[in-house]
């Protein structure tokens, strides 16, 4: 009886210790805001203009995702840390690694993303247009011209215009740039004639011509997708992502989001959400 009392007792106590053991896993991996507690976030980014740029010179980061990212860490009085530099097609995979709690460049959260991680009310929306040479008129009144096996699409790794490219142009040819290219080098292989057509937003190719100018231009009014701009997190992190987004709706009501596009230059090429 002795031994069989001391093995239910040796039972409960491993059931007990598994139980605070995950509890403080869950303490340190899952970040939850409290009254009167500081917490410290670390945040993988993406370079992406205007969304985050990063300073060559002395690794100052800046943009539309800091800039909201910093107003919602002085709301929920959180101290950030921008902890690494991640490429479209292994961000996600860092959260679910536990190398950051929160992705600070936004992305859109398609079928594919969501499956891996949980994203966060949009900020603001965005559209992305067709791109290409500005001598180029092949597709002017026939976009599905571009479902051909002789169009080249132009993309990065793991970002949003690989999705359009198999979604409605399975048939081109995918010219795709490791994840850590520039969108620069997406328009140069389609002002180098190495491509023949690219997918992103006015503000980027903006920058672009800014230093090409009149090099390539868009295709009609019509934008390929619409889409809202969300911060990704780690799948389960609900309690958190819960206050992130009530500190997003405040930054829309009171005009916070709307101050930081304009402060970017970028207010006409979103709409706030």
């Amino acid at each position: 009886m002795k031994s069989k009392n001391l093995g239910i007792f040796i039972g409960l106590f491993a059931i007990l210790l598994a139980f605070v053991l995950f509890k403080n896993w869950q303490k340190n991996t899952i970040p939850v805001i409290t009254d009167n507690e500081t917490q410290i976030i670390k945040l993988g980014y993406i370079i992406y203009p205007p969304l985050l740029s990063k300073n060559a010179s002395t690794g100052e980061l800046s943009g539309v995702s800091y800039d909201i990212v910093e107003a919602v860490a002085n709301k929920l009085n959180i101290e950030t840390e921008w902890t690494e530099e991640v490429g479209w097609g292994t961000a996600l995979e860092g959260l679910k690694t536990n190398r950051y709690d929160v992705l600070g460049t936004q992305m859109w959260p398609n079928k594919e993303r969501e499956a891996v991680a949980d994203f966060s009310i949009a900020p603001m929306n965005s559209v992305l247009y067709l791109y290409v040479r500005s001598d180029d008129n092949r597709f002017d009144n026939n976009l599905n011209a571009i479902n051909s096996s002789e169009v080249r699409i132009s993309t990065i790794d793991g970002e949003l215009a690989v999705f359009i490219a198999t979604e409605d142009y399975p048939e081109a040819q995918l010219l795709s740039l490791s994840q850590l290219s520039s969108y620069a080098e997406v328009f140069l292989n389609i002002v180098q004639n190495k491509a023949d057509v690219g997918f992103n937003e006015p503000s980027a190719v903006n920058d672009f011509l800014e230093s090409q100018p009149g090099t390539i231009k868009q295709v009609g009014n019509e934008p390929v997708r619409s889409f809202g701009n969300s911060f990704a997190f780690k799948k389960g992190n609900t309690k958190f992502m819960t206050q992130w987004n009530s500190a997003i709706q405040e930054l829309i009501i009171s005009g916070e989001v709307e101050t930081i596009l304009q402060k970017n230059e970028v207010l006409n090429h979103y709409s706030v959400n």
